[in-house]
């Protein structure tokens, strides 16, 4: 199908299991199929694409707006009752309190013309907010087709494993469905296609193209490289317009752009500032800290462990970890020193963004720097949760993963100093860019 492969992109192998799974209208699919896969990997957008493209009868269920059982299960028999009803009857609103009356009303709303030899796709999102509710809902869900003897599959979308919804007990195994993350020549196809008709594709993906090589190591979320994309562009064409270079001039153009994305790797990327905000930053040409509501955080007064603890966070993010035997060992030995720079030091690694690390890394690091003798107490894990929760500090993994969570800083240097002369610290002489 030409018209879907224009739709969805890189996505061709999802679409393919999925229309192979739908089969004909009054085929009967398969009774239950989870998809899964991380933020923005395209689930949502692949499945109702499809849905709508091949107008299958469907409805989809955000279970994040249906955060009660009586709201979720009204939610679809209501816009199921939308497909088999006339306009009149579309009024009354259908009531349902527990699961069992939920499969009586299921039977009556599809004996309907409309829907008698069709498959019904019911769509539920953000799945895992299903285990939080009464025991019985994500097996019921799971044997639908078999409890109302219906047409009928319930197509399950969420960002975490099926091991981890698998219930003991009623359990129909679904038809998994993986969608792996896009791969950087995946989003660069993505975000060329959405190339404004005034500019050439391949000026457009030219700058895409810069955007991913700053970006790309620290973020792979589609949804904020495309708003990344928007944001920066004007400045990128900005020569162009001016007629100070033209479209091949990529040297100047990225010269241009260059201090506007580092910019941006401490504002737009944090969700700091507005997108107002930033058009306005960058006419301006505007300090990012000059600007009115930017970095509340500055307004924060943390513990004083706290303090130690975020300056800790910031210098494992930002230096390799090669360089922490040489800052914070005191016989850490004899180093040679180098003339040159390996080729993928030459980047500014405040340019890159910051780095993942792990938690035992950030603990040695803050035994290294606070003066007195820190214990790993409760209070010392609890500080660094109130990092997270106050959104200095961003938790990347999770407790599902072998290798354990994952941390990463989200603020910029001016904040770190901020910080640092208050307890007194050199923050500079530890950074590996400023040596």
């Amino acid at each position: 199908m030409p018209h879907l492969e224009n739709m969805v992109l890189c996505r061709e192998s999802q679409v393919s299991t999925l229309q192979s799974l739908f089969g004909e209208r009054h085929h009967f699919s398969f009774p239950s199929i989870f998809i899964y896969g991380h933020t923005a990997s395209g689930k949502t957008y692949v499945t109702q694409t499809l849905l709508k493209t091949l107008e299958l009868p469907h409805v989809f269920v955000n279970c994040v707006e249906c955060f009660t059982l009586r709201l979720l299960l009204e939610q679809i028999l209501n816009k199921l009752n939308r497909f088999s009803s006339s306009e009149d009857r579309c009024s009354t609103q259908i009531t349902c309190d527990t699961f069992n009356d939920f499969v009586h009303l299921f039977k009556q709303v599809t004996k309907a013309k409309s829907l008698k030899d069709q498959t019904v796709y019911i769509v539920l999102d953000k799945a895992e907010y299903l285990r939080d509710l009464e025991a019985n809902i994500l097996p019921g869900f799971l044997r639908l087709q078999e409890l109302t003897d219906r047409n009928v599959t319930v197509i399950l979308l969420s960002e975490i494993v099926w091991e981890k919804f698998r219930p003991n007990t009623g359990c129909f195994e679904p038809f998994v469905l993986y969608f792996p993350d896009y791969s950087i020549g995946n989003l660069q196809k993505i975000l060329s296609h959405d190339h404004p008709p005034e500019y050439s594709a391949d000026f457009y993906a030219a700058y895409i193209n810069i955007l991913l090589g700053v970006f790309y190591t620290v973020c792979r979320d589609l949804n904020e490289l495309r708003h990344l994309a928007v944001l920066n562009f004007p400045k990128y064409c900005e020569p162009v317009v001016k007629g100070e270079a033209n479209d091949r001039d990529t040297r100047k153009l990225w010269r241009n752009i260059e201090p506007h994305l580092k910019k941006a790797m401490q504002t737009v990327y944090l969700r700091e500032i507005s997108s107002s905000q930033w058009e306005k930053l960058q006419k301006d040409d505007t300090d990012p800290g000059q600007l009115k509501g930017l970095s509340a955080y500055t307004h924060v007064e943390l513990p004083y462990y706290s303090k130690f603890i975020l300056i800790a966070a910031y210098l494992a993010s930002y230096n390799p970890a090669r360089t922490d035997k040489r800052f914070f060992l005191k016989h850490h030995g004899k180093i040679k020193k180098t003339n040159f720079l390996k080729k993928h030091e030459k980047t500014s690694n405040h340019l890159l963004g910051p780095k993942l690390f792990p938690l035992d890394r950030l603990l040695a690091i803050l035994y290294s720097i606070v003066d007195s003798r820190v214990a790993p107490t409760a209070n010392i894990f609890s500080q660094i949760t109130s990092l997270v929760t106050l959104q200095l500090l961003t938790l990347v993994g999770h407790d599902d993963q072998l290798d354990g969570p994952k941390y990463k800083c989200t603020v910029s240097l001016d904040f770190i100093r901020a910080v640092a002369r208050t307890v007194n610290f050199d923050i500079i002489k530890y950074l590996y860019d400023f040596l």
